[in-house]
């Protein structure tokens, strides 16, 4: 059914002044800086939507985007306004339109025209083969790592040969242990070629070089072909995408009309090969540019619009913009000081139920955000406890990622030899040189025997060499359980986490997916760590539960809570948990961005480079305007870290909003220990509402004596290692389950019940 037609006038009496001029202005280049909020979408669209109407034959316009989502949504916006005509635009990603144009000229660079497109995993197949035909250490050569690596040079324009001849290359591979990375790439694109397979990335560097080397005249084909090009998210590209719109449109005699729509402030996918130069330097390259900026907000309050401006001032290499609204009521953003990780999640959850409570917000209004995946562990276990249904966004659930699920396989083995699903998870992971078929020996004697499969493993006829690895393996659980009756449950984990070869495996993947999963490990040891150490007794808690601190009741408290995992959300409303990465694009009414500490949010991976850390304030940016109107940030003087409490400080992104935005304080210059101290590259644009005196609720462990726990009585002053100051005002329970209930005014939701046994409290009168 075709959609109703809106007619010439109504269409552009829908956009602001500048929106109207970026429309209807005529041919050439032009460039649209679009900011948060601003329209970006319905400018793009009504712009293909008037070429239309200005004759402008729909074939000939070329619109390039970097989701199929995207370009539906451009099609159906376009079809409202012209009808039918919609559909003979050229709209789509780079890589499906590109398909597409090989579909009819790729025999010219040697290739079948119906030549298969091989997938993520058909990609690692094919270099798990090479490694495996080279002899080389697959734990060495992880296939992720020399997949992504492979990938860079094509988004690079480097062709084997070109790989082979890069002295900073090969010296990089060196350094890493990878000498044979460019005898890989250069088998692997032999083995395509027999194939008549193309990879994603040769979706792009072929169409390059069909249209570079000029195959039959192709480039000029496709010259003609277009009379306008207009690309999305140009701050995206990366420097292989650009060459081929350059492609396109730089020939004798051209008008150059190129229609870019992005922000280079929104420019944070460096990691996936994006280029904010391109956009920065689009001027250079077309002169007679026009350029539209789109300043006007229409999704956020002033107080975010200017807090947004606030922070990304302080970025250098940038387009420069003033971005405004006049949506001018709203509520400051909240900077909420947590005591820790576990405070901070505390805390979020229970703003989330008083935001219900008091703005009528559903669970799909809200969003919480977060640097890195490995950090929604503490987040769902509360939302959990408070009964709020969420989903994670374009990931999984921290128990359902499969680093996660792999140690865990091992810590039940360990546990309980009998578990089978475990020891069918890891039996061969990390690989130990066990086939399929002694496997399936292995399950078959036990089903036959109807026994565990570790009741199996000494009696199944197997090969000499699958023996030694069933033997080896088993030795090792021994070890482990034998480990269990003396070493606490972090310490144990850490080992088997070593001794297994996960981490040594996951190490070896210098790919953000590969520091991911080890961030993801690193998190769950993180949290054994955190289940030993708490001394806090919640409401309604099984006292016998919180009294054992082992292994096995580690393993049945996270199980408990992942078994709520499988329940099916989609229908619910929920809270969206995801990285800032993935909320590129969304808006929620309300937001929260928790873990703002550096080396965290900034990352420690960008603190010492200053293009990567003007990425960072990119993606802090990105992560502000996602909100409507509530904005809440929040970080943790304490956070676990390998196992052991590290005292962080505020991130210097806090310090950068202007105080008029907040209703909270940030006291920069604080010397308290862990806790914002001075950074020279703050500008002083912070100007705090008050003056007020940070409580110092971080002690030095060594200056910190504990005295003995039957001592701890009714009305006596007390000191906390992670409270603070506090007074006991009441003691209940007996012998190994007495609990004391502590007042701790300096901290927030000061009453707090702890665990004697496991309390390290310093008597202070």
């Amino acid at each position: 059914m075709e959609k109703k037609v809106v007619n010439h006038k109504s269409y552009l009496d829908e956009l602001n002044d500048i929106q109207r001029l970026a429309v209807t202005s005529g041919s050439g280049p032009k460039m649209v800086i679009a900011g948060p909020g601003s329209g970006k979408t319905r400018v793009l669209t009504y712009r293909i939507a008037y070429l239309i109407q200005q004759g402008i034959p729909p074939h000939r316009i070329l619109a390039l985007t970097f989701t199929n989502k995207a370009a539906r949504e451009m099609k159906d916006r376009i079809e409202r306004v012209v009808g039918a005509a919609a559909k003979r635009v050229i709209a789509g990603t780079f890589h499906s339109v590109f398909a597409r144009f090989l579909r009819y000229d790729a025999h010219n660079i040697g290739y079948p025209n119906d030549f298969t497109i091989y997938d993520t995993d058909d990609t690692k197949s094919v270099i798990r083969g090479i490694i495996k035909k080279l002899g080389l250490e697959p734990k060495v050569y992880q296939v992720s790592a020399i997949r992504s690596r492979i990938s860079m040079a094509k988004s690079n324009l480097i062709t084997p040969k070109l790989y082979a001849a890069n002295t900073e290359l090969v010296n990089q591979d060196r350094m890493n242990r990878r000498p044979m990375v460019q005898n890989i790439y250069s088998m692997y694109s032999q083995e395509l070629m027999r194939a008549g397979a193309m990879d994603f990335d040769d979706l792009l560097l072929q169409m390059f070089r069909l249209l570079y080397e000029n195959f039959d005249n192709i480039k000029e084909k496709y010259q003609e072909k277009f009379d306008y090009v207009l690309v999305d998210e140009f701050q995206d590209t990366n420097y292989l995408q650009y060459q081929i719109i350059k492609q396109f449109i730089d020939y004798d005699g051209s008008p150059h009309n190129i229609n870019i729509v992005g922000d280079d402030a929104q420019s944070i996918y460096s990691f996936r090969g994006a280029t904010i130069e391109n956009i920065l330097k689009f001027e250079q390259d077309y002169p007679t540019l026009q350029t539209f900026k789109l300043e006007q907000n229409y999704r956020s309050t002033n107080y975010i619009v200017q807090a947004a401006n606030d922070v990304i001032s302080y970025n250098k290499n940038q387009i420069q913009k003033k971005i405004w609204t006049s949506h001018n009521e709203g509520e400051k953003i909240k900077i909420e000081k947590c005591l820790s990780d576990t405070e901070e999640s505390r805390k979020v959850a229970s703003l989330i139920i008083e935001q219900k409570n008091r703005y009528h917000l559903k669970n799909s209004d809200i969003a919480i955000l977060y640097r890195t995946n490995a950090q929604s562990r503490t987040l769902e276990e509360h939302l959990r406890r408070n009964n709020i249904a969420y989903k994670i966004y374009g990931g999984l659930s921290f128990y359902q990622r499969k680093e996660v699920k792999d140690l865990v396989a091992y810590l039940r083995l360990t546990v309980n030899y009998r578990d089978n699903e475990a020891m069918k998870r890891i039996i061969n992971y990390p690989k130990r040189g066990l086939g399929s078929t002694s496997i399936q020996k292995v399950l078959d004697m036990a089903d036959a025997n109807e026994v565990s499969m570790w009741e199996a493993l000494t009696h199944v006829n197997l090969s000499k060499r699958a023996k030694n690895s069933l033997l080896s393996f088993g030795n090792m659980i021994q070890d482990f359980t034998k480990r269990a009756e003396t070493q606490d449950a972090y310490t144990l984990a850490s080992y088997i986490a070593k001794k297994s070869g996960i981490l040594d495996l996951l190490q070896v993947d210098k790919t953000p997916e590969g520091v991911s999963r080890v961030e993801n490990i690193t998190s769950l040891l993180n949290g054994i760590q955190e289940f030993i150490d708490s001394d806090e007794v919640q409401e309604g808690q099984d006292l016998d539960a919180v009294s054992n601190k082992s292994l096995a009741s580690y393993l049945q408290n996270i199980t408990l809570l992942t078994d709520q995992d499988n329940s099916d959300v989609d229908n619910v409303d929920h809270i969206t948990l995801m990285s800032v990465h993935a909320a590129k694009g969304l808006e929620y009414k309300s937001v929260f961005v928790v873990g703002m500490e550096e080396n965290l949010f900034p990352s420690y991976l960008s603190v010492s480079d200053p293009r990567q850390l003007d990425e960072e304030r990119r993606l802090f940016y990105v992560a502000i305007t996602r909100a409507e109107k509530f904005l809440t940030l929040t970080y943790a003087n304490s956070r676990y870290h390998f196992g052991q409490v590290r005292y962080n400080d505020v991130s210097r992104f806090l310090e950068e909003i202007g105080g008029d935005n907040v209703d909270s304080i940030i006291s920069v210059g604080n010397t308290t220990a862990g806790f914002g101290r001075a950074r020279a590259a703050i500008k002083g644009n912070y100007r705090p509402l008050k003056e007020v005196k940070v409580p110092v609720l971080n002690i030095d462990p060594a200056d910190f004596k504990p005295s003995s726990n039957d001592l701890i009585a009714e009305g006596q002053k007390v000191l906390h290692l992670k409270f603070g100051e506090g007074e006991v005002v009441a003691v209940d329970g007996a012998k190994d389950n007495r609990i004391a209930t502590i007042r701790f005014d300096q901290i927030d939701n000061p009453e707090r019940r702890i665990m004697l046994r496991f309390a390290k409290l310093q008597i202070l009168d």
